[in-house]
Order: C-alpha cells, then structure tokens, then sequence
C-alpha cells in the first residue's frame, strides 16, 4: 500500500543517514582529538581509570625532581668524605714521617695543621641547597614513591639519609688517659706497643688520672654521656660510649674500662705461641691490664671523643711535634680514616639507592604512559579506514533518502 502520509522508506533511510552521521562526528572527534575515549561519556570506566593514572604520572614527575634533588645532596657529600678521606691519608704519611728521631717534626706538624685546617674547610663547604650533610647527624628524606593499594589508598615512601658529622670543632681534652703508657701531651690520646712474649702496659680510662671519689657529675673534666672511647689493637678495633647512667654514677672509668675489657676480649687476639691476656685492675681505677703472649708485636692506641665534639674532633688532639705526640697520633689519624672511610661508604650506597630509584620511576612512569594510551589512544589506522567507509555510507544514504522522498510522487501518475 501506497500512503502520502506516511513514507516508511523514507524514514528509515533517514534514521540510517542520521546513524551514519553520528558515527562518522565521533570518528571525525576520535581524528581530531586523538583519542577514543576523550571524555567521560565516551566510556566511563575507561576513562575514570586513566585519570588515575594521569594523576600518579603527575606525581612521579614530581618524585623524579626530588630525587634529584637529594642525588645531588648526597653526591656532595659523598665526594667531601672521599676528599677528606685522602687529605687523612695524606696526614697519615706526614705521621708515619714524624716516627723518625731524624725527622724535621716542627715542619711537619705544621704540614698536619694545614691539612687539618683544608679538612675544616672542606667539611664546611659541602653544601647543596643549604643542606650539608656532612656537618651533622640528622636524618634526612627524599621523596622516592607513591604506593597505592588494590583499594585506591596512596601513601608516599622516601629515601633517609643520615647525616655524618666529619666536623673538626667543638673538641675538649679531659686528660682521660693520664697515666697510661705512651700518653699524648694533650691526655686523650693513648699509644704504647706490646713486645710478643710477654710485653704488658696498663691503659687508665679515669678522666682524671686517678681513682674518681665524687660523682663524675662534680668532677672537674668528668665524663659525660656521649663521650666514646676506642682502643686500637693493631687491625682490630672497639668502642664503648658512656650513657647517661654511666655519667652519672661515681666509679665512670671502672664502668668504661670493664666494658672495653670485655669487647676486647670477644677479639680473641692469638697465635700459635699464646693469647692476648686483658684483665681489669680493680686496684686502680679505671685500669686495663694487657699482657701479650702471642708470638707477634702489638700496636694498642686509644682515642677519646667528647660527646660536644665533631666526629673528627680528634683531629685537634694530633700534634707531630715530640717523639711520644707523633707515636699516638698514629692510632689517632688511623681511627679518623676509618670514620672518613665509613662516611664516604654511606653516602656512596644511598646514592646509589636514589640513582637505582630514579630510574626506575622514570621506567615506571614510561609504562604508565603506555597503558593509559593503550586505553584511550585512537587507532589511527583504523580510524581513517572507519571515516572512508562511512562518508562512502554517508553518500549512499543521502541518496537512498532523496529515492525515498521521491516514491510519493509516482502517486500522482494514478490521477491523470
């Protein structure tokens, strides 16, 4: 049945023009935009997810400039630890100079306080964005991560750098091993040798050179909670670090020197010929007994660290000057570079933690760049296939609905 009213081709052929039309805007959107999923209404799921992910790209971008930031930080102070460490072992060959009784001490002494005094500035030039990590021990942080759960929630991670104080100031001699074999002129730094067979030497850990009979709190040049003791036996080393509660009691130097007594002992220092024999003289205050009968020489140094003064405080204590100064200086400049050395060590793996870090949130960054694109980029290739085909539709149904609007008018033939 033919009707002028209503014309049933033509309206389909316009809801197929009016399809075609549609699809081809958002291929032409999808062209233009780049993307097949361009805004919510595209595809909700889709692109709530890639926004997520946009955000924490946002953020590691941010990340990326922290870390390098504290890369930074920590390589200036990784390479003033790595100076220090050589101006100590340039030090130390003007020490093993002074051994000599034919050594020109006065001149080398001086060389020592030159090179003390490049240290200083060294340590108070290690600076990056007014950070100086090797002037203090606080921790600092870097910003390394952002860590989000299978629920959504983000919590950021961080590097911790822990500062090293290669300081020079700040040291105050106690005169804390008076008494003891090998004693420096300034009485913090101890150094005697033990002959093998049967040397002995008694090292005194009383601050004042005798028994303390007042609390050290009272005393004068008492010691103090912070205050570190180290004792040297040729490669070997032990510290102790006086607590609050040793400071405070009336017997200090008997506290420190069992508790060395003890760790020296865990060495287990022998040979084939005997042990290193240690025992805590409870005749004398503060007193450790050696006695060495192994077949080999011992070298014992000790060195005192005030709890005010920087971690190369000692430093000031190094004086080449006499025969007995340039004997302790010895195990003091030893114990130094191995403070320089341990710095440097610490430095160099966080740096290299911040390094190994950056890169990967730089390859993880890269990645998520990629799956959001995977999710949201237009296929060109195929889209262009897409906008051919249907503005070839488009035309076709143009046509189709101008062949349709036309049908009514063959009516008119029935008429005449």
């Amino acid at each position: 049945m033919s009707s002028i009213l209503t014309n049933n081709g033509a309206m389909v052929a316009l809801q197929t023009l009016k399809m075609v039309n549609k699809n081809l805007g958002a291929t032409q959107n999808q062209i233009s935009t780049g993307k097949s999923v361009a805004t919510a209404k595209d595809n909700s799921a889709v692109w709530a997810i890639s926004k997520v992910m946009e955000s924490d790209v946002q953020g590691f971008k941010a990340i990326k400039d922290s870390l390098s930031l504290g890369e930074a930080s920590v390589s200036v102070a990784r390479n003033a630890s790595e100076s220090i460490t050589d101006l100590l072992t340039q030090m130390k060959g003007k020490i093993v100079a002074a051994q000599g009784d034919t050594a020109d001490r006065a001149k080398l002494q001086a060389d020592v306080v030159a090179l003390r005094d490049q240290i200083g500035s060294v340590v108070g030039a290690a600076q990056f964005n007014g950070q100086n990590l090797v002037d203090n021990n606080a921790t600092t942080s870097f910003l390394s991560s952002l860590d989000r759960d299978s629920s959504g929630n983000v919590a950021a991670s961080s590097i911790s750098v822990t500062g090293q104080d290669l300081s020079t100031g700040g040291y105050a001699a106690k005169n804390v091993f008076a008494g003891s074999q090998g004693v420096s002129g300034l009485g913090d730094v101890a150094a005697f040798s033990l002959d093998g067979g049967g040397g002995t030497a008694d090292l005194v850990t009383d601050e004042a050179g005798a028994a303390v009979t007042g609390p050290p709190a009272s005393a004068a040049g008492a010691f103090a909670a912070g205050d570190q003791i180290t004792v040297n036996i040729n490669d070997h080393s032990v510290s102790y670090t006086v607590t609050a509660e040793d400071a405070a009691s009336t017997t200090t130097g008997d506290i420190v020197a069992t508790a060395l007594k003890t760790q020296i002992d865990s060495l287990g220092i022998s040979d084939a010929g005997g042990t290193l024999d240690v025992d805590y003289d409870s005749g004398t205050a503060g007193t450790i007994s050696f006695t060495n009968d192994t077949d080999q020489d011992l070298v014992i140094t000790a060195q005192y660290t005030n709890a005010g003064s920087g971690g190369l405080g000692a430093l000031s204590s190094i004086d080449v000057s006499t025969a007995g100064g340039a004997n302790a200086a010895l195990g003091t400049v030893e114990t130094l570079i191995g403070t320089a050395i341990d710095a440097s060590a610490s430095f160099g793996s966080v740096e290299g933690r911040i390094s190994t870090q950056k890169d990967f949130i730089s390859n993880l960054s890269d990645s998520l760049k990629s799956g959001i694109g995977a999710m949201v980029d237009a296929d060109m290739e195929e889209v262009s296939a897409r906008l051919q085909a249907l503005q070839t539709q488009q035309q076709l149904a143009v046509q189709s609905l101008s062949i349709a609007n036309q049908a009514p008018q063959t009516i008119l033939s029935l008429f005449r």
